[in-house]
């Protein structure tokens, strides 16, 4: 198994942690020099916050443990494709490098409908990105969490 897919099962299991809590099952950790330095999971139902993604919550969890608001010398492994609140915070943060388990053509914005992580639009980093990390059981773990929605959803319509 290679190092990013090493670290994107450690950010599987904390979407696993997002699933338990009902929550969207993304998960997200940072690396720095080959150590988890921070981890996130999705918890905008738990906080009530529309921003609290798993990697808003690793990224704010990485920037204290660095003790600074960059994150030159960091990997973030996320389990989807960033969104473009997520990216756009990417953006700024300036991690070396961001790898993704399942793309998101529809929401995604690394590569998905916009790479905001690219040359264009001309933002202020750039970082390389590396998508389809375990893609398979990235997406397996979206579709059962969705699939089992759906059938809640049916058993709790009246009849």
């Amino acid at each position: 198994m290679s190092e990013d897919e090493q670290f994107m099962q450690q950010a599987l299991l904390e979407a696993a942690k997002a699933e338990r809590a009902g929550e969207v099952p993304c998960g997200c950790v940072i690396v720095k020099e080959g150590r988890v330095i921070a981890r996130g999971w999705n918890q905008v139902e738990t906080l009530k916050d529309a921003t609290a993604h798993a990697e808003m919550i690793a990224i704010t969890a990485a920037e204290a443990a660095v003790g600074d608001w960059r994150l030159e010398d960091c990997t973030v492994y996320v389990t989807k494709e960033p969104c473009p609140m997520c990216a756009g915070a990417l953006v700024h943060c300036r991690p070396a490098r961001v790898v993704f388990g399942m793309a998101d053509p529809k929401c995604g914005a690394c590569g998905g409908w916009i790479h905001l992580l690219d040359s264009n639009p001309p933002l202020n980093h750039k970082c390389p990105v590396t998508g389809g990390v375990l893609a398979e059981l990235c997406s397996e773990q979206f579709r059962s969490f969705f699939r089992q929605a759906r059938t809640q959803q049916k058993q709790d319509r009246p009849d």
